[in-house]
């Protein structure tokens, strides 16, 4: 696989020398007739008010004969350009953004040609919006999502999707880097519109090693249409990945370095020519990341010792992500492209767990010390080919996609007890997925569209958990069967789906149906349990909007969306991290489904735009965690302690009011400023084996970011968080306050940027909670990222500018542009 690759990079290199540039030796006086060789056709590029030069403007050469665009390539710093033309007739385009696009049509290139000096005026009518995408703001706002785009933001440069994640509006990444939208975490992610391999077996562990360079946007999107599927109460959050469009090769490179111990070095690569665009994005890091574990039990019973536990680890991560592929557009209408995801991580843990026990009968103290150093390896490989045909009438178009993914993961370590190694633990996951979808896109006269689609998510996964305990007497480790298991997950869910939407006067509507169908099986060879489940769920969608003028709307939305449990919910088999806190999940579990309103609010005024809305969201057979003693317990140190097992049940009926608001404001072209602020009433009704676990509680989180260009071109961010704290009927959490902080200069006429961030300046980032439980009490502290974290990362783009990187890369995400 790697030899592969490396031949695939090698070769994109390959074409990219031999045929991307001019041959600077090659006489353009002489006529070249011979049918082997291509022509010369050479010009420059001036601003016409100016006669600045235009670097990188944008020359094509569209073939009469072959229908579509054969060959074209870009200015150089002086405005030149010189490019070989097979001969033949074409029209010529020579476009530069926010200038207006000169054409020359049927052009007969029969011998080298010289276009001369073209001059190209500015755009007046599009410079707004020009200078709207090149100076844009952080994040953009439309009424049916948000759009944050990465390339704006400092502070998370040479970081990774994790940290980019935290900056968006309405989502939170918790200290365990669970990733919430509105304070719910039940949020489905996708890349590219789509499930992916780049994610892998863990979302978590995946998406920190996923560079924050790779991706150009993250769309928040609350209220999906019944094209996406109904996976994630909370709604999607789709990150789309940079992938350049310009003619010719182009790219960029990333390199960084930081404290606690990191580095890295990531780069994306661009060849198009023609109808085909070959595209790679690769990156490799090492991180190190400092955590701390505390948890501090007190017993209602006076014969139960109480518990000090602290966990300390350095958690060191490395891989490489490379997403390799090609576009072929077959003619004007039809393209395919096929795409190789590989991921090669491993995980290096090394954890320390002092135990302390205080007996409050004679006040005597013992204490143990439990190590347990873990390595973890994962590969994912995914193969993915999409063909879409676009008909004569504007946006009619049919797709296909399908995706086959492959992800193993294995983790070892060796648990000591007092320098003495007492367990082996290995656990071997392997899990397959294959995708299939197909959509359909018909409009109905000019503003209307029918819209058909199918889709089938086949899913395996199988765990092979094996324990083997040191025998004292024959110093041999055995194998515990009473721990041992192997648990095997498949999930086949298949769809169909059609929406129906339209646009009378100011007034616009989307409608659609969503049938899915889920077919779960669980099978526990060890025990020889197995269990199935066939689900079939109907989800509705509706949004409205009205538009008062061009700039305030109003806009409503209706869906009904789907939580089904994860694999590691499902698996019955208990976790053996610690010896008194462990995790085990509930193999009856069903999945929880919610609806959800909307009515957001959006306005434009002068430096202004502003968003809100107002929310509320019913869920019912709620998955939720719950803490509780098993009756069982354990010795350590001559001692019994009680066993705490924390799993999730189906207990309780959610309610969520809430309200968000969203402000933009650009003063100027050097400074602007985004806030965001959310606040809800969350309300829980359920009780389990007889305990109430209702709540009723009002939380709230904050955001602000600021940006200024200071003197010599050095911009500043600063970005500030809080989030209120919260309670629920075992839970008392408490605030968290965080700043990050980042500096940035651009080099080389901006083919090169230099940024230092520092994140959580003042090492307050964690997370604290009291829980109260039927026979006792706890406060824990969770730090994952262990503080501040200092990053300095150097970008260098080659035949490609920062303001060009941001026009639209031609995804479509689906749903109708309200």
């Amino acid at each position: 696989m790697k030899n592969l690759l490396t031949n695939w990079l090698l070769l994109c290199f390959y074409v990219s020398i031999n045929y991307a540039q001019p041959n600077p030796n090659k006489d353009s006086s002489k006529p070249d007739f011979s049918s082997g060789k291509d022509l010369i056709v050479k010009g420059k590029v001036i601003d016409k008010e100016t006669n600045a030069p235009l670097e990188y403007a944008t020359i094509s050469f569209f073939s009469k004969k072959e229908n579509k665009i054969t060959t074209g390539g870009i200015s150089d710093i002086n405005g030149n350009f010189n490019i070989p033309v097979p001969k033949g007739v074409y029209d010529i385009s020579i476009e530069y953004i926010s200038f207006k696009t000169q054409k020359i049509y049927n052009r007969q290139i029969f011998k080298d040609l010289n276009l001369g000096v073209i001059a190209l005026e500015l755009d007046v009518e599009s410079l707004g919006e020009v200078e709207i995408i090149a100076e844009k703001t952080t994040v953009e706002i439309k009424l049916d999502k948000k759009i944050y785009n990465v390339g704006k933001d400092l502070t998370v440069s040479g970081g990774n999707v994790s940290d980019v994640l935290d900056n968006v509006p309405s989502v939170s990444v918790d200290a365990d880097g669970s990733i919430a939208l509105r304070g719910n975490d039940n949020v489905r992610i996708l890349i590219n519109g789509k499930p992916s391999g780049l994610v892998g077996l863990d979302s978590t562990d995946a998406l920190r090693q996923l560079p924050a360079e790779a991706i150009e946007k993250v769309e928040v999107i609350t209220s999906p249409s019944a094209r996406y599927e109904a996976e994630g109460t909370a709604g999607i959050l789709n990150i789309i990945l940079r992938r350049s469009k310009l003619q010719g090769l182009n790219g960029s490179i990333t390199t960084n370095v930081g404290h606690p111990e990191s580095y890295g070095i990531s780069g994306n690569i661009n060849y198009r020519t023609g109808n085909v665009n070959i595209f790679n994005t690769t990156a490799y890091n090492n991180t190190e990341r400092l955590g701390r574990w505390y948890n501090d039990v007190k017993y209602f019973d006076i014969n139960t010792p109480d518990l000090d536990e602290r966990r300390n680890w350095i958690d060191n991560r490395q891989g490489i992500t490379t997403n390799t592929g090609i576009e072929w557009y077959i003619n004007d209408s039809a393209s395919l492209t096929s795409s190789i995801v590989y991921r090669n991580n491993s995980n290096e843990n090394n954890s320390t767990n002092k135990l302390n026990q205080f007996d409050k009968i004679n006040n005597t103290t013992s204490q143990s010390i439990r190590t347990d150093p873990e390595q973890q390896d994962s590969k994912t490989i995914q193969y993915a080919v999409n063909f879409t045909k676009n008909f004569k009438k504007t946006d009619h178009k049919l797709s296909f996609d399908f995706q086959y993914e492959n992800s193993d993961s294995d983790e070892n370590s060796i648990i000591g007890i007092d320098g003495i190694d007492s367990e082996i633990v290995t656990t071997l996951n392997d899990q397959s997925n294959i995708l299939l979808q197909s959509d359909y896109v018909l409009p109905l006269g000019e503003k209307s569209r029918f819209e058909l689609g199918f889709r089938g998510d086949f899913n395996t996964r199988d765990t092979d958990f094996e324990v083997s305990i040191l025998d004292s007497d024959t110093g041999v480790f055995e194998i515990n069967n009473d721990v041992t298991n192997i648990f095997k997950f498949k999930q086949y869910i298949t769809a169909v789906y059609s929406q129906f939407g339209s646009k009378i006067g100011k007034f616009s509507y989307l409608f659609g149906l969503r049938l899915e169908n889920t077919r779960l099986t669980l099978d526990q060879p060890t025990t020889g349990d197995l269990s199935k489940q066939n689900l079939l769920g109907l989800f509705p969608t509706v949004n409205l909007n009205y538009e008062f003028n061009e700039k305030q709307s109003v806009s409503i939305g209706y869906n009904r969306r789907i939580r089904r449990p994860r694999g590691f919910m499902l698996n019955p088999f208990p976790s053996r991290s610690s010896v008194t806190n462990v995790f085990q999940g509930n193999p009856g579990l069903i999945p929880s489904y919610a609806s959800t309103f909307e009515i957001g609010y959006l306005n434009r005024v002068d430096k202004f735009t502003i968003s809100s809305s107002i929310y509320y969201s019913h869920a019912d057979d709620v998955i939720t965690f719950v803490s509780r003693r098993t009756g069982e317990s354990v010795e350590v140190d001559g001692e019994e302690f009680p066993v705490i097992e924390r799993g999730p049940v189906n207990i309780a009926t959610d309610k969520r009011l809430g309200f968000e608001f969203n402000l933009n404001y650009s003063p100027s072209r050097k400074w602007r400023i985004n806030t965001d602020f959310n606040i809800y009433n969350f309300k829980r009704d359920g009780n389990f084996n007889g305990v109430d676990l209702s709540a009723d509680n009002l939380t709230w989180r904050a955001r602000i970011s600021n940006k200024l260009t200071l003197p010599y071109d050095i911009d500043w961010q600063t970005n500030l968080n809080y989030r209120a704290p919260s309670q629920d009927a075992q839970n008392d959490r408490k605030g968290i306050f965080s700043t990050n902080l980042a500096f940035s200069k651009d080099l080389f006429n901006e083919k090169a940027s230099l940024a230092l961030s520092v994140r959580d300046i003042f090492n307050s980032a964690f997370f604290s909670n009291d829980i109260t439980a039927e026979t006792f009490t706890a406060y824990q502290e969770i730090q994952f990222r262990g503080g501040r974290i200092f990053n300095l990362a150097f970008t260098y783009r080659f035949n490609q500018k920062k303001k060009r990187e941001r026009q639209n890369r031609g995804f479509d995400g689906g749903g109708m542009d309200m």
